[in-house]
């Protein structure tokens, strides 16, 4: 069985990214150059909502936490590696978040 202290620090971790995500989604509407970041709004969204599904999925011990925290892993990176294109702060923090997302998410992975 799994550490509690572990599913709450990649529970956190996955909710951050969302909250970046969002944050990144929304800052990217308001961008002049749209047609450039149409890449990163579309990765925000998904992230986010694989982030936020897999923080449910942990709250709730469901027995698919190992495959949806490697999905979480997927989206994380191709998100950051999106976001790491762009110069903008939000698009930076969210690179940020979602690497370190994917690490917890790594960790608690490897643990199961």
């Amino acid at each position: 069985m799994i550490n509690e202290l572990k599913y709450k620090e990649c529970i956190e971790a996955c909710l951050q990214c969302m909250n970046a995500c969002n944050v990144c989604y929304v800052s990217c509407l308001k961008e002049y150059e749209l047609a450039m970041l149409r890449d990163c709004i579309a990765l925000d969204r998904e992230c986010a909502d694989i982030c936020a599904f897999a923080a449910q999925a942990m709250s709730r011990n469901s027995p698919f936490v190992k495959e949806i925290c490697e999905l979480c892993i997927k989206a994380c990176l191709a998100c950051a590696e999106e976001c790491e294109k762009h110069d903008h702060d939000h698009c930076r923090q969210c690179a940020e978040a979602c690497r370190r997302c994917a690490d917890v998410c790594r960790e608690m992975v490897g643990q199961l």
